[in-house]
């Protein structure tokens, strides 16, 4: 940390919310007595929580200035990530107020969003509501907590902590048992690479796979070679399970020469539009909906563990050890456009607007979406 911290220092200038603020302010103090040989005594200890007053405060009174510093340093990572304390020059780390409206400009679009969200321009009417909802609530809970033999106040230590008794095990009926068997005695077993095929005979979606110079350019059983390449794409297997060398369109030059020339972004996004039209066409679907809405999320998959046996691919896992699904399903089940972005939680907050963008290429379709556009 002497190597290190000095140039920290040195260099990084943090700004902060409310929140945020005492956290910077003994980074600066820092700043400013990191070369000192005897530190002031006025460095600011509204930073130093619970759990670091016992190696930061001494019994007489003084401080540990290296526990200190550790004690600040530890609280500036936690309010980077909270987004309390940011950067001004960066723009990962960058304040997260400055796209809000503000001042002039906001006054003049209030009364627009307002109206749209069905809230007053005052909030008093809609706090008073929520307040008033809130006291009744806690009313009464209250009132029935003495008779309520789920819930009791254990001391643990210095505390009053809640218990919450788990619920009884619910035995499943025998109308849901048998209704799970006869769902799947009515599904067909067959393996994966035969459902792709017959989703390519049914749709032609191969057809939208064309050469990346000569667009007419046809080799034979090219659909059994596009099907192949997109399941190893999709099981993250590679090639090499479905290398067949008795099967001319499964030989691996023939693997080789369609990936380099068939499987590209503009080939996808024509194929899965043709995927999604077919689906529009099935009674079925048009039952659940009319394919006008669409719902946007993102699912978040990470490796939860180190281990000598496993570890996250930085093709796909990126440095966050972690990659984010982002998808667009329409209410009639199908997915109108999907995106893959390795790397941490907060990659996955700008997705949205590219997303969104290439969906209008496919289909004009009302998005809805949360305000992060993630979920676990």
């Amino acid at each position: 940390m002497r190597r290190y911290l000095p140039p920290l220092l040195e260099h990084m200038h943090f700004d902060a919310n409310v929140a945020g603020r005492p956290v910077v302010a003994a980074f600066d103090w820092l700043h400013a007595n990191i070369a000192a040989k005897k530190p002031d005594s006025d460095a600011p200890l509204e930073v130093v929580r619970k759990p670091w007053q016992r190696h930061v405060l001494r019994e007489d009174g003084s401080f540990d200035f290296h526990a200190y510093t550790f004690c600040v340093l530890d609280e500036l990572q936690t309010a980077l990530k909270r987004r309390d304390v940011f950067v001004p020059q960066s723009w990962r780390y960058a304040d997260p107020r400055a796209g809000l409206l503000d001042g002039a400009e906001w006054e003049a679009t209030r009364p627009i969003i307002c109206r749209t969200l069905g809230l007053t321009a005052d909030p008093t009417p809609t706090l008073n509501a929520l307040s008033a909802e809130l006291d009744r609530t806690y009313r009464a809970v209250a009132a029935r907590l003495p008779d309520n033999p789920a819930v009791r106040f254990e001391t643990v230590g210095d505390k009053n902590e809640l218990i919450l008794s788990p619920f009884d095990k619910l035995d499943e009926p025998a109308s849901l048992i048998d209704l799970r068997k006869k769902v799947a005695s009515m599904l067909p077993r067959v393996d994966l690479p035969e459902l792709i095929l017959e989703i390519a005979a049914r749709t032609g979606f191969t057809d939208a796979f064309t050469h990346i110079s000569e667009r007419t350019a046809r080799a034979t059983d090219l659909p059994i070679s596009l099907c192949a390449l997109l399941m190893a794409e999709a099981c993250n297997t590679g090639i090499e399970p479905l290398i067949r060398g008795d099967v001319p369109a499964l030989q691996r030059d023939r693997l080789s020469w369609v990936d380099q020339n068939y499987i590209r972004d503009d080939t996808l996004t024509a194929a899965n539009a043709m995927l999604v039209a077919a689906q529009s066409r099935l009674a079925l679907a048009n039952l659940w909906g009319g394919g006008e809405v669409a719902s946007a999320d993102g699912m978040r998959f990470v490796v939860p563990v180190r281990t000598v046996h496993a570890g996250p691919n930085p093709k796909y896992f990126g440095i966050g050890r972690g990659v984010t699904w982002y998808n667009l399903m329409s209410n009639q089940f199908s997915g109108l456009n999907d995106i893959t972005v390795p790397g941490t939680l907060r990659d996955s907050l700008i997705l949205l607007a590219v997303v969104l963008e290439q969906q209008t290429e496919l289909q004009p379709t009302q998005i809805m979406t949360d305000t992060g556009a993630y979920s676990d």
